[in-house]
């Protein structure tokens, strides 16, 4: 009999994810008997619990403080967990690690696409954590010129991460920079003091806030008063998954999932429901 495979998100703390929800969904409509659990791993920690999987192992979702250190530890990643420096999807091969991605990228391209959102002149990204520098790449790849706002510009300036993007302190000039925006990314973490100050925005000016609990955010609830268009944080957490799971089931990102739509339904399905108990 062949050994149910096992799959987890990794992280510290962990216990808010939603992803076993998202993921254990796709895996019902896939017809697939694979368990995916959470697991509380700190930065110290990731190396030695890599070391210790057993041969069941199939695929790690990672989320902080552990994106960082997937270039270290696995000994290939793609193209885009290599441009972004940091990856949150590991696949595994009898347990040992094969390959990193990363599919925050496109999780945040295929979100504001939902929205109609396929090109961008100006974006803005809020927060300068590693969330940020995988939406900068999003926003990019959109055709737009990026500005980043954050609270310490020398800190940000100092790490180089986030290339050609104009850097600008949280405050007049980034509330600026957003009302001249097409699209706006807000990684900034749930409860974090901080405020912008908006006149009237147009419709397809497009928001989103990666901050999915509670919802809406101050931001969001802001940005949609102004008059702009905004995008549920859950949006890009399923979509990242999405990928996550193509990888986990072919080995490859680019491969669609069997009844994709289908499963892409059930995900969102799941993460409603979660958003609510």
């Amino acid at each position: 009999m062949a050994e149910r495979a096992r799959l987890a998100v990794l992280g510290s703390p962990i216990g808010h994810s939603r992803s076993p929800e998202l993921h254990r969904a796709a895996y019902r409509v896939l017809g697939l008997d694979w368990d995916y659990e959470r697991v509380e791993v700190d930065d110290t920690g990731l190396a030695r619990f890599l070391a210790s999987l057993g041969s069941e192992w199939r695929g790690l979702s990672l989320t902080m403080p552990l994106k960082r250190r997937v270039a270290e530890l696995v000994p290939d990643v793609d193209e885009v967990a290599r441009r972004t420096r940091q990856g949150n999807t590991i696949l595994l091969d009898r347990g040992r690690p094969v390959r990193a991605f990363n599919t925050d990228v496109h999780g945040i391209v295929a979100a504001l696409a939902g929205a109609g959102m396929t090109s961008a002149r100006r974006a803005v990204v809020l927060g300068g954590g590693a969330t940020a520098e995988s939406a900068v790449v999003a926003l990019e790849s959109l055709g737009a010129e990026v500005t980043v706002a954050v609270r310490d510009v020398a800190k940000a300036a100092a790490s180089g991460a986030f290339g050609g993007a104009v850097l600008v302190p949280l405050g007049a000039e980034a509330d600026a920079a957003l009302v001249a925006s097409d699209a706006a990314v807000s990684t900034i973490p749930p409860g974090a003091a901080f405020s912008v100050d908006l006149p009237m925005l147009e419709g397809r000016q497009t928001l989103l806030d990666v901050a999915y609990a509670p919802w809406p955010t101050p931001l969001a609830r802001t940005w949609q008063e102004a008059g702009g268009r905004v995008v549920h944080g859950l949006e890009m957490l399923v979509h990242q998954a999405v990928h996550q799971i193509r990888i986990f089931v072919a080995g490859d990102a680019a491969v669609p999932l069997a009844d994709e739509a289908v499963v892409i339904e059930a995900m969102r399905a799941a993460a409603r429901s979660s958003a609510v108990e």
